[in-house]
């Protein structure tokens, strides 16, 4: 009687129970916790929000196959087919990292490629040089190597076409401008700020610069405020002298607005001086009087004005007697000038009337 009694829950299967939703949701969440192991091991750089993410899903798809497999399933059953679930959810986890890694190595390659390529080409093209020299006037046609040109911009501009053809457009231009210097002359239309930033920060002997009152607006405007930036640097951290001469058309000029703008210079260590051009000696009013400046007594940074007296022209002149006329120029307007101690008395008698030069 007890041995029957004692066999009727084995013998007799019953009506079969639903699994418990909280072993379901145990299940799913070591379903989770699994994943998310997986993500950040696999691809700890993908961030906590992107691992806990896949851990979710992997977690909801458990729980949801469990009760999708229904009750006529065994216990043994269902947990085999939780573990295959588990294990394609973990290959298609890795599946998906891989991918990313192999579109991230890629692109790193083809970058890598694209600056290795330029590399070789610009050794190529220097080894040329010197083994056949080009002629004086020469000019390097940028689009004999359009596949350089065309490669480089789809490289560092994978966007809107329109970007590649900025990149490709600006590179013609710039190489245009750079390849005019085999001549040691290069010249572009307007105010060309940039190339008088890079040749600041390029200095490492000296600046030598005049400022006409053409460009006396300048001084208040933003390209003024980096340039006396630049300026500052490379007397702060390379020690380079910087001299400025003020040339001005009329004693009218001596104001104290520009006694400021001396003051403002020479707090930023700034050489000033300052000059009257009418009463100067004759020999000296027979130079021209446009705006340059002289980096390292090798390049001269020039501005040209046109009748209106408005800036047309930039140029960029390295011929080394052009260069020597410029600082014999600069040399004696600058010992012709005013400091600024003589500026200050200099202004305190014109606004008291008691100077009586150039008063037409």
């Amino acid at each position: 009687m007890s041995t029957a009694q004692s066999s009727q829950p084995e013998d007799t299967p019953g009506p079969p129970a639903p699994a418990p939703w909280t072993r379901r949701l145990q299940l799913g969440l070591v379903v989770g916790l699994l994943a998310w192991g997986v993500a950040a091991l696999l691809s700890p750089e993908d961030g906590p929000l992107r691992q806990l993410g896949a851990a979710g899903l992997c977690a909801g798809a458990a729980v949801i196959v469990q009760h999708l497999l229904g009750p006529d399933r065994t216990a043994e059953e269902r947990a085999r087919r939780a573990e295959i679930l588990l294990a394609e959810t973990a290959a298609t986890v890795r599946d998906g990292l891989r991918r990313h890694d192999e579109l991230q190595n890629g692109l790193t390659r083809h970058t890598e490629d694209m600056r290795q390529l330029v590399e070789n080409r610009l050794v190529a093209a220097d080894r040329d040089a010197e083994l056949r020299p080009a002629p004086a006037g020469a000019r390097i046609d940028i689009d004999t190597a359009p596949d350089l040109v065309t490669n480089f911009a789809e490289a560092v501009a994978p966007g809107p076409p329109i970007l590649s053809a900025f990149v490709r457009l600006e590179m013609k231009r710039v190489i245009g401008y750079m390849t005019d210097l085999s001549t040691l002359s290069v010249e572009c239309p307007g105010e060309n700020h940039d190339w008088m930033l890079t040749l600041t920060r390029a200095a490492e002997e000296s600046i030598c610069a005049t400022s006409t009152s053409v460009d006396r607006q300048f001084w208040n405007s933003e390209p003024a405020s980096r340039y006396l930036h630049a300026q500052k640097e490379a007397i702060d951290e390379h020690g380079v002298p910087v001299r400025r001469l003020f040339l001005l058309e009329s004693a009218r000029e001596l104001d104290d607005r520009l006694l400021r703008l001396c003051e403002e210079q020479e707090v930023l260590h700034i050489e000033v001086r300052v000059a009257v051009l009418p009463e100067l000696p004759p020999h000296l009013l027979r130079g021209t009087t446009n705006d340059f400046i002289v980096y390292d007594e090798a390049v001269s940074f020039e501005i040209d004005q046109d009748l209106r007296d408005v800036n047309v022209r930039t140029r960029l002149i390295a011929r080394q007697d052009h260069v020597q006329d410029r600082m014999k120029r600069f040399r004696e307007l600058w010992a012709a000038g005013m400091s600024l101690r003589e500026l200050e008395v200099r202004v305190d008698d014109e606004e008291d009337g008691t100077w009586m030069v150039d008063r037409g």
